[in-house]
């Protein structure tokens, strides 16, 4: 319809009904414009992302592996950022929906390529991992041999059972922390407290950490000063002063961040999480298992040597075999996840679901003991019906992976640590998962009592066959003759194994005469300590409940200190037992330790140090 007006019109408006209506011009759109020449932007395309995938490898730390899943989302971010920086520099050119779609693929060809065989590699990946087609490669992945616990599995001294979990040491730690005025206020206690032999002795050994990052920034330049050994007997906390601190952990940030650092000497390896360690000389290391996938290309995780990191230089090497006094290469979860592989599909991946014969799985706990220079992984096996039993136990070496399977029906853990509480239920004490020892020849489930502050209070044992056979005690020595004596009640052992054999250790010795005693109350115990004549510091501290004299010593008196091997810390000595110069003692010292040099002369020290009480730290 159009609508006429004329001012000079008589008939004013008029309305033409069959008139079209007026449409407004078109405005001509503007050709987009690529940036440059071909060569040009092809250079810029390539340098955005260069920069993208920079950025991300610094952040996100991917190994440029077929084998890292996070390799694929890698690969394909570049091929992104490059096909929209493609985009963006040729002007989006194209008319309509066809138009875009031939330009975009005439643009982005060969990323869309590189995207799509990354895509067909990782499926091909996947379906060659999968178990339901590779059953029997999974459950090969642990080799296991059968082993028999009375005769392979020693019984342990009652002194050299570990008896600190994880939670309690960590206590310990952060007390001794708080003890410690000029690292208190800038660092805190890393979370690590990795299980070690050390010296022929069980303890946990874990660094420092920076509090915050402000605390970083004030300190990164020394480094961390100090690492904790935590005797797992003894309960002993000692903090161990470096004189160049740690630069290269996991607490740190940029280029000394111990995964950068691993990632940038070694950008095609997969990696374990670390484990901090000490060697024998105290030196601390991070112990980094190199990772491999065995079955197809994301199936069967393994480990294959380590990469051992140098905490204070961050020198590193790897070792296909690690030395003999790393004691973590192959982690608790890897070996039970191993385990569980061989338990389901043994008999073929169907049996684990229909039928399920002979079909075990772990117990949902572990623990460690040691063995040799070496740490084992304990945990129980059991089938899958889910009764409160179990039909066998497994230790495996951690370091090498020498796995042994030892047939013993019995209670599960779980069952055994509701025994151990039902003893003590007034106290409202909680037990640890336990260890398993041989005490007597027979299967026996140790564990430690806490109370609600996660300190140890008592000690219990478990007999695995007969749960109904507790025993428990302040001490670990009382403990286990309570369990002796329950065990001969029970006539499951004879009378000449009802008795604690008395430790076989020799003992060193340092004489000196008393100058000053002081005396303090340790969660209960009454603790001595020594200050010889002649030294401006005390070196000696004993427990009035291991050295039953210690009450009775006086200033002036001339004591001979007997200690254990490994009993020695920077600040004193942790001594086992005390005599008079003049004999009168309140228990004998071992003849080969009470053979002394004569009067105004020192025994010696093992490897010939010398005993005189100067010479101590």
């Amino acid at each position: 319809m159009d609508i006429k007006f004329s001012g000079s019109d008589a008939n004013g408006f008029q309305f033409d009904q069959n008139a079209a209506p007026k449409s407004k011009p078109k405005r001509e759109r503007k050709p987009r414009k690529s940036i440059g020449s071909k060569a040009g932007r092809i250079a810029v395309n390539t340098l955005i992302t260069l920069l993208v995938g920079a950025i991300y490898f610094y952040v996100q730390l991917p190994a440029i592996n077929l084998h890292a899943e996070e390799f694929y989302g890698f690969a394909l971010l570049l091929c992104i950022t490059y096909c929209i920086c493609s985009l963006l520099t040729s002007g989006f050119q194209g008319t309509g929906a066809k138009g875009y779609f031939t330009f975009v693929k005439k643009q982005c060809t060969v990323p869309f390529l590189v995207s799509a065989l990354l895509i067909v590699t990782a499926l091909i990946g996947a379906l060659t991992s999968w178990v339901v087609l590779r059953a029997k490669d999974y459950q090969a992945l642990l080799p296991i041999e059968n082993g028999s616990f009375t005769e392979e599995i020693d019984e342990i001294s009652y002194d050299r059972i570990p008896m600190l979990d994880k939670d309690s040491a960590q206590k310990l730690g952060d007390r001794k922390l708080g003890e410690l005025a000029d690292m208190v206020s800038q660092f805190e206690v890393s979370a690590d407290y990795t299980q070690i032999n050390y010296h022929g002795r069980p303890v946990r050994a874990t660094p420092l950490r920076y509090g915050d990052i402000i605390k970083w920034f004030n300190n990164r330049s020394k480094g961390l000063p100090a690492y904790l050994v935590i005797d797992m007997v003894t309960q002993n906390v000692d903090v161990v002063r470096l004189d160049d601190g740690m630069k290269y952990t996991t607490a740190e940030h940029f280029s000394h961040n111990l995964y950068r650092h691993l990632r940038f000497a070694y950008p095609t390896y997969m990696f374990e999480e670390p484990v901090f360690e000490i060697d024998e000389e105290g030196t601390p290391y991070w112990v980094c298992a190199k990772k491999e996938k065995t079955i197809g290309l994301f199936g069967g995780t393994d480990n294959h040597g380590a990469v051992l990191v140098n905490a204070i230089t961050g020198e590193s090497e790897y070792y296909e075999e690690p030395p003999a006094w790393v004691d973590h290469v192959y982690s608790a979860e890897l070996i039970v996840e191993q385990y569980n592989y061989y338990g389901q599909y043994h008999n073929g991946f169907w049996n684990s679901i229909f039928g399920q014969r002979d079909v075990t799985v772990t117990t949902s706990g572990y623990n460690y003991l040691a063995g040799g220079d070496d740490v084992y992984l304990y945990t129980g096996v059991t089938s899958v019906g889910g009764d409160e039993s179990n039909i066998g136990f497994l230790l495996s070496n951690q370091r090498t992976k020498e796995t042994k399977y030892y047939p013993c029906a019995g209670a599960t853990e779980y069952s055994a640590m509701d025994s151990a509480k039902g003893q003590v239920q007034n106290l409202r004490y909680t037990a640890t998962f336990p260890l398993l020892l041989n005490i007597a020849d027979q299967p026996t489930y140790f564990m430690a009592l806490k109370d609600a502050s996660q300190l140890v209070k008592m000690y219990a044992m478990v007999n695995v066959s007969q749960y109904q056979i507790v025993a428990t005690g302040a001490t670990v020595a009382d403990c286990e003759a309570n369990y002796r004596q329950m065990l001969l009640k029970n006539n499951l052992i004879s009378n000449d194994q009802s008795e604690i054999d008395a430790p076989s250790v020799d003992l060193m010795s340092v004489e000196g005469t008393i100058a000053e005693i002081r005396t303090a109350v340790v969660n209960g115990n009454s603790i001595y300590f020594l200050r010889f004549a002649g030294n401006d510091t005390f070196t000696v501290r004993m427990s009035a409940a291991e050295v039953a004299y210690a009450p009775l010593l006086n200033v002036g008196d001339h004591v001979c200190v007997y200690f254990r091997d490994g009993y020695v810390t920077e600040n004193w000595i942790d001594a086992s037992d005390v005599t008079l110069s003049d004999g009168s003692t309140q228990s004998a010292p071992p003849a080969e330790a009470a053979d002394s040099e004569p009067d105004g002369e020192s025994p010696s020290l093992e490897g010939g140090q010398a005993g005189d009480a100067s010479l101590l730290p």
